[in-house]
């Protein structure tokens, strides 16, 4: 997702800033309820199965970036989702998609 970034691809990245959240909040599912996640891309899903505390501003960064799945995958939505995403725009949710990652991998119990 930073590589990609710096490379200036920008709706690669927040494409990919996806799968980092998708891929932790199955994680912290699977460690949470002792069962296999669930397949979809819905993170705002995820997140509540995670049985984690929720604020609203995580709900509201993982609905966001939920689109940046359907936008960055579909022909029809991609010459309007590489418009709106300048750098400062990626930006912004790179920042907050590290975030919100970090404080997931917080919530994951290190092996033993």
């Amino acid at each position: 997702m930073q590589s990609l970034f710096k490379s200036k691809r920008y709706v690669s990245s927040l494409f990919f800033g996806h799968i980092v959240l998708e891929k932790i909040l199955k994680a912290l599912v699977v460690e949470k309820t002792q069962k296999q996640a669930p397949f979809t891309h819905d993170l705002v899903r995820l997140y509540k199965l995670t049985q984690i505390e929720r604020t609203e501003a995580d709900r509201k960064i993982l609905l966001d970036v939920s689109d940046f799945n359907i936008r960055a995958r579909y022909p029809e939505w991609k010459l309007r989702f590489y418009k709106v995403c300048t750098k400062e725009y990626t930006q912004k949710y790179i920042l907050e998609i590290d975030k919100l990652y970090k404080k997931l991998c917080q919530e994951l119990k290190p092996k033993k």
